[in-house]
């Protein structure tokens, strides 16, 4: 295996600038999740990687070599792609085959290796088969399977999933996070679907508009996102954030949404020092659905209309309209258009009427009527603060 290495890459087509200096590093043996809105570059840069688009400045490295002007074919790289691409006139093993044929590899040695892929993808009682008598699941870990035979360096994954149903989405997130640990292969992968990349990753790089925004293990990037692009795009249902003016009062730093009020507790303060050059200005205040919950979970309480409810099964989502003005900086708006138009027109006339809908996890059993003024608590310790100028979350350093 290899690590990669992406050195202020910029990639331009024509006048058209979709890269901005892109800095990586892609260790060797970790599995890293390229993330991002549709357009935002991912998969330019995946292509580049492999050869498929030319680097217009900076370096790409495979194990140490700068491959820029190396041919795809010789940079030691396997592709999967959303397409399955299988030939669908040759049976399973002959598609798992067929690269290693090509190279003239000896029959007893794809044997061997196809033998072993088919092990590691549970496919060896389907080597017989046509792509037409599997299942989408398995016409996947067969394309799979084709880049497993040829032990590459590197193996580049461009939305394998995307064209599989929800369910079987959730199979093959584990089938492919198993096949990656039990190979120990340097592997990108790209997506938008942000479970898929908090589920499998070693390490997620959220990208926006051809810059990376954050990159680091999966938890962190949720725990503390860099800027209100990452908090607003990162976590299902995503973060509620609403505007906030930061007070402090005989020492103690509250936050005023709308005309309530919620003490800042001082752990919080002293593990964000920059929240004192905030005071007395307006803020983005952010809480992740899971630390909203029933009147009596936490200490700190918000009231508010509760405007609907999701009933999920496992949980309860409550959708409670705060009178408190939302955050729609440049960067919320562009996450919100990029779930549909619908929602990005809800949440402008959210902030036309000066009020906020914020999201809160709760147990099936919860009964509250709609539209009726309900009590929630909040984790205060939780709670996520933002610069609306600059986007920047505020932490020791913002």
């Amino acid at each position: 295996m290899a690590t990669v290495e992406v050195r202020s890459v910029v990639k331009r087509f024509g006048t058209v600038q979709v890269l901005h200096g892109i800095d990586a590093v892609i260790d060797d043996g970790s599995f890293v999740v390229l993330l991002g809105p549709s357009g935002c570059g991912k998969s330019t840069l995946l292509r580049m990687i492999a050869g498929l688009e030319a680097v217009t400045e900076g370096e790409i490295a495979i194990g140490g070599r700068v491959v820029n002007a190396v041919p795809p074919k010789h940079r030691d790289l396997a592709m999967v792609f959303q397409n399955y691409a299988l030939y669908p006139h040759m049976k399973v093993f002959d598609n798992m085959a067929f690269s290693l044929k090509l190279a003239k590899v000896d029959s007893g040695t794809i044997k061997q290796k196809v033998l072993r892929a088919a092990e590691i993808l549970n496919l060896t009682d389907y080597l017989d088969r046509y792509p037409r008598q599997l299942s989408g699941g398995q016409r996947q870990r067969v394309a799979m399977g084709r880049a497993i035979v040829r032990d590459p360096a590197v193996f580049l994954m461009d939305e394998p999933l995307s064209n599989l149903d929800a369910r079987l989405r959730v199979q093959m997130r584990g089938e492919v996070s198993r096949i990656q640990h039990e190979l120990g292969a340097t592997t990108i992968y790209v997506t938008h679907d942000q479970v898929e990349a908090m589920t499998m990753g070693d390490r997620v790089a959220v990208m926006r508009g051809g810059v990376l925004q954050q990159e680091g293990p999966p938890q962190e990037v949720y725990d503390r996102p860099r800027n209100l692009f990452v908090a607003s795009f990162i976590g299902s249902p995503p973060m509620n954030l609403v505007q906030s003016q930061l007070e402090r009062r005989d020492g103690e730093f509250v936050a005023l949404v709308g005309e309530q009020e919620v003490a800042i507790p001082s752990e919080l303060v002293a593990a964000r020092p920059a929240l004192d050059r905030h005071v007395g200005r307006m803020v983005g205040l952010g809480i992740r659905p899971e630390h909203v919950r029933e009147p009596d979970a936490f200490e700190h309480r918000l009231r508010g209309r509760l405007a609907a409810t999701e009933a999920l099964g496992s949980e309860l989502l409550l959708h409670l309209e705060l009178a408190a003005e939302p955050v729609l900086t440049e960067e919320v708006r562009e996450v919100a258009g990029d779930v549909d138009a619908a929602a990005l027109a809800l949440l402008e006339s959210e902030a036309r009427e000066r009020r906020t809908v914020i999201i809160g996890r709760f147990e099936t059993q919860t009964r509250f009527s709609q539209g009726s003024e309900v009590e929630v608590s909040i984790n205060a310790q939780k709670l996520h603060f933002f610069d609306l100028e600059t986007g920047l979350g505020i932490y020791a350093d913002g």
